[in-house]
């Protein structure tokens, strides 16, 4: 079982790797400068092999599956589903404020975009408000409510490890692109887990996007 959770682990990092790298300023850039070309099709291409790549870990998980290290029961596991439900709903809901011809990268194809900053565009939608990577939020949200053998804890640990450092990464680029308002924003909205007393309202969250 340690070799089997081991190689879990390598697969979870090869794909962390390949997508903080492909998702990485350093590396947009040097594909812009090399082939420029290629730029209106980079947000396809990425969200293709994303999904391509997230098929071993996730298949290995099913496949090492075994006896739950623990249980929900009665009113726990009641909401444990509660929970779940709220985290889809949420992912449902947030889709409403984003344009899902640019976020699968179709947008980008037609309009013929190149400029890696383009591609890159600050959203403040009412999830936004609370915390600034609500999708991360709730995605540690869904999976933190599983039942966990081994190697889904395995993988829990390992994806909220990576959800973190990742955000930390994604607001080095939105600093780079939003500069004095990404600032100010980061400093009023906590990262991925709401603080009482720390957002923003609807007036104060337009406000700042108007400064753009």
């Amino acid at each position: 079982m340690t070799l089997s959770l081991t190689l879990l682990g390598l697969l979870w990092i090869v794909y962390f790797g390949f997508h903080s790298l492909f998702a990485s300023l350093w590396f947009k850039t040097r594909v812009a400068a090399s082939l420029p070309k290629l730029m209106p099709w980079y947000r396809l291409i990425f969200n293709t092999l994303a999904t391509i790549l997230l098929l071993p870990p996730v298949v290995y998980i099913w496949w090492l599956s075994s006896t739950p290290l623990w249980q929900f029961e009665g009113i726990w596991n009641w909401l444990r589903y509660t929970l779940m439900l709220l985290a889809m709903a949420g992912f449902v809901w947030s889709l409403r404020y984003y344009d899902g011809r640019e976020f699968i990268g179709l947008k980008q194809i037609a309009e013929d975009q190149r400029d890696i900053k383009d591609q890159e565009h600050l959203h403040i939608s009412p999830l936004h408000r609370f915390v600034r990577h609500p999708w991360y939020s709730l995605g540690l949200l869904l999976v933190w409510t599983q039942e966990m053998d081994p190697a889904r804890l395995v993988s829990a640990l390992l994806i909220t490890g990576y959800l973190f450092i990742g955000s930390r990464l994604e607001e080095r680029k939105l600093k780079v692109y939003h500069g004095e308002t990404y600032l100010r924003y980061s400093a009023r909205v906590p990262g991925l887990i709401p603080i009482p007393g720390r957002f923003l309202t609807k007036k104060e969250a337009d406000a700042l996007l108007a400064e753009r």
